[in-house]
């Protein structure tokens, strides 16, 4: 199987939350995978930073990581999966929901399961497989 490491992964890592290379190392050779969705997420968290110093250094984090790892395009998603997926999901959440799907369906679409320490969200599609980071 192939893992694609969702967001909360990465930052967790550049939080010093978990240790993100020892974590990858225990794919033990499995392919490793990050959405471009993931890689716009962590691009747009730089306009985030409180400081210049901290914006350098997560600018450096996340293009080591874009590197480093393979990123795997946006796939469209089912008709049938949105659909079952919306339903799960209330209003003020829609905007990440979308998201989720976007990684989803890729993950889906690739034979990969998702990495991730988001289980409220991921958990809530069907079919899709995760590994609770």
């Amino acid at each position: 199987m192939a893992a694609l490491i969702d967001s909360s992964v990465f930052i967790a890592g550049e939080r010093g939350q978990v240790d993100l290379a020892d974590l990858l190392a225990s794919f033990r050779g499995e392919p490793l995978a990050l959405s471009a969705v993931t890689a716009s997420e962590l691009l747009y968290g730089l306009h985030w930073s409180r400081t210049l110093a901290q914006r350098e250094r997560r600018d450096a984090y996340i293009e080591a990581k874009l590197t480093q790892m393979a990123m795997l395009a946006f796939v469209s998603p089912s008709r049938e999966s949105i659909q079952q997926f919306r339903l799960s999901w209330t209003a003020p959440a829609a905007e990440l929901a979308h998201k989720i799907l976007m990684i989803a369906a890729t993950a889906m679409a690739h034979d990969y399961r998702v990495a991730t320490r988001d289980l409220r969200s991921f958990p809530k599609i069907q079919g899709l497989e995760t590994v609770k980071i």
